[in-house]
């Protein structure tokens, strides 16, 4: 068993806000531009080219891809890998200066002690504010076409970008943060080295960002993977009973399939809203201050309490509620789970699937095929050592050590200056 995880905005969001205020899913109906329930869910190849799925069938249909073992990770052409984009990336993951205040690099909210993620339900935000999703970990997020809970962007850069100049997030402003890091000599050295640049770029700071967590944030070697590359003893008995639920009477197959245990597609499964997050006043500031930027309307801005998730994207009301299907990959150590991190173990997202799935304010849209799983308790801890499966070692690295200032003066400019 493995151990489980600990468990401002702008000004017109608060002016807003204070005039307010006196997963291993069954098979479901995907995303989709129109309201028609067959629509194929979006599938992604092992190389991480979007492919589609021809519809979706029961369990154990032949349209499901099978679970496999995860290939090489896919490198865009544009952003080569190389040993000092790495390094700088590192250093860049872990660096203040490309936070809005100096306190929010990649790493406060992906901890390598917390799985590369948050252990709380909703991510830390910006100082001042609170965010309003789960932080998701970064682990294996190279493999993903299409990065965040509603697959808002495209990249890891995109990712990268977004997150750091997100208002309840990095808040950063780019053209600050270029000339923190031009300030800092060892910076400009490694900049110009990998990329060119006289000064330090933001646009080139997320291309080498992206190309560390595709070098180091990746894990090719979990005892899933041993096993579909020959190591028949890579599992247990008691995994292999639950491979064969997930594959049959669970149906986790139908949406968490292929090398990265996902379809990448997007589901209303009834996740509870999280009950704190009803009442919190910060929390419904953010959750307000998004609703205004993503243009709701009036109804939702002044009713709701509960996350629309992809319908912020196509503003079709058929899929409020709907998420992406997360990877099973790396999960023994990235609890909680789901958008609002309303579960805190893999034990609670069993049990909630055998339940029947649950209900929030947008439970109109919940998949029909959604139903209880029948599951015993032998059953479900089988289930349970089978997931523990798709999780390898934890990844450990060393922290960089962070480049210095520029001083401004040496000690005999300041005594020249003094005189």
């Amino acid at each position: 068993m493995f151990e489980k995880r600990k468990t401002n905005p702008i000004a017109v969001a608060v002016a807003l806000g204070a005039t307010l205020m006196a997963g291993c899913t069954s098979a479901t109906t995907s995303v989709s531009t129109t309201p028609a329930a067959t629509a194929a869910p979006v599938q992604v190849a092992m190389n991480g080219t979007p492919t589609m799925a021809s519809g979706v069938v029961a369990a154990g249909g032949e349209n499901n891809p099978p679970l496999a073992a995860l290939g090489p990770v896919p490198v865009p052409p544009d952003n080569p890998q190389s040993a000092a984009k790495v390094e700088l990336g590192k250093m860049l993951f872990f660096e203040p200066a490309v936070g809005g205040d100096t306190s929010t690099p990649c790493s406060a909210c992906h901890d390598p002690d917390q799985g590369w993620g948050w252990a709380e339900d909703i991510s830390r935000g910006y100082p001042g504010t609170v965010h309003w999703r789960n932080s998701q970990t970064v682990v294996n997020s190279a493999y993903y076409p299409r990065l965040f809970w509603a697959s808002s962007v495209s990249s890891l850069e995109a990712q990268a970008k977004s997150a750091a100049g997100g208002a309840v997030a990095g808040n950063a402003e780019f053209d600050i943060v270029e000339a923190r890091l031009a300030l800092m000599p060892e910076y400009r050295q490694r900049f110009n080295e990998v990329f060119g640049d006289e000064f330090p770029l933001y646009r080139n700071a997320f291309r080498a960002i992206a190309a560390f967590e595709r070098a180091e944030l990746v894990q090719r070697d979990a005892p899933i993977d041993n096993y579909f590359n020959g190591d028949k003893s890579a599992l247990s008995e008691e995994q292999l009973r639950g491979m064969a639920l997930f594959n049959g009477k669970a149906n986790c197959i139908e949406c968490h399939n292929g090398p990265m245990a996902t379809d990448f597609s997007y589901y209303n499964i009834g996740v509870p809203t999280l009950e704190r997050w009803k009442e919190d006043g910060l929390a419904q500031i953010t959750y307000r201050y998004e609703m205004y930027a993503k243009g709701s309307n009036e109804e939702m801005y002044k009713n709701y309490k509960d996350d629309p998730g992809f319908y912020f994207r196509d503003k079709n009301s058929w899929n409020k509620g709907k998420f992406r299907t997360p990877s099973l990959r790396y999960t023994a150590y990235s609890a909680p789970y789901m958008h609002n991190g309303t579960l805190n173990s893999l034990e609670e997202v069993i049990d909630f699937y055998n339940a029947g799935g649950g209900h929030n304010m947008f439970s109109k849209n919940k998949s029909k095929l959604i139903k209880p799983l029948g599951l015993n308790d032998a059953e479900k801890e089988d289930l349970l050592a089978f997931l523990e499966a798709f999780s390898g070692e934890e990844i450990a690295i060393d922290r960089p050590k962070m480049p210095d200032y520029a001083p401004l003066f040496t000690k005999a400019e300041l005594m020249m200056e003094k005189k």
